[in-house]
């Protein structure tokens, strides 16, 4: 009986020990939403997006794509009221539909470029950007300006939106 005593004082000051462990990782798999920061006069909406890549470079580039994505099929929800949270297009799985427009339009370097800027962005923020990092990517946000009104007329030039 001393033994059963012994070992259960051993296995409960182990699993104490264990599990008063500090966290090692921080939410690795978190995915971060597109918020408004404010809307210009010229209809155009200033973001901060998020973005995943393997360095710095690939995350900012995602982001700026994910801040254009969101404005034509998700709309914006997080952050301030002032954004339209309606997004530019409506039509059911359009992204599906138009896969190869769209495919053509995100490409690295594509059009998609035309109708973000990154004016907003002060010398402090390009220093100082939020970021995360895992051992195999990292995230980080940035402040976009996305001109909205110029992005829905091409929209409707291509014949995606009527």
């Amino acid at each position: 009986m001393n033994i059963k005593i012994k070992a259960l004082t051993i296995l409960t000051l182990l699993s104490i020990f264990f599990s008063c462990s500090t966290q090692k990782t921080v939410s690795t798999n978190y995915s971060y939403s597109t918020e408004c920061l404010g809307v210009e006069l010229d209809g155009s909406q200033t973001l901060k997006a998020w973005g995943n890549g393997r360095n710095r470079e690939d995350a900012v580039e995602q982001a700026k794509k994910n801040a254009v994505r969101d404005v034509i099929f998700k709309g914006i929800r997080e952050g301030k009221q002032d954004c339209n949270q309606k997004p530019l297009v409506f039509e059911v799985n359009a992204q599906e539909k138009y896969e190869d427009y769209f495919n053509k339009f995100f490409a690295d370097g594509g059009e998609y470029r035309n109708y973000i800027s990154l004016k907003d962005e002060r010398i402090f923020d390009k220093i100082k950007r939020d970021k995360q990092r895992t051992s195999e990517s990292v995230t980080h946000g940035v402040i976009v300006r996305v001109l909205r009104s110029e992005l829905k007329q091409k929209l409707i030039q291509d014949g995606i939106i009527k």
